[in-house]
């Protein structure tokens, strides 16, 4: 099994995603619906508008994304190895 820090930089290579900032990862892969949902979005509040949140799940979060949008955020979704990671600025 690969690690969220190997997700992250699979995400941000795959996502061809120039990250001059500090980046934040989030692995919700053992949390039970709704918690990965609300816990993405609390912390994108708590960051910096610099700081891209990488959301490593075990499915695309589907029901995340209209919420990205509503917020303004930009995002992209990327299978990588036995995960899903989300690539939220």
């Amino acid at each position: 099994m690969s690690s969220t820090a190997d997700h992250e930089r699979q995400a941000l290579d795959a996502v061809e995603l120039s990250v001059d900032g500090p980046t934040e990862r989030m692995d919700v892969r053992d949390l039970g619906p709704p918690k990965p949902l609300k816990n993405t979005l609390e912390r994108l509040v708590e960051l910096d508008d610099d700081t891209v949140l990488v959301q490593v799940n075990d499915r695309a979060p589907q029901h995340l994304y209209p919420k990205l949008d509503d917020r303004g955020y930009e995002y992209e979704t990327v299978a990588v190895d036995d995960a899903v990671v989300t690539v939220i600025r």
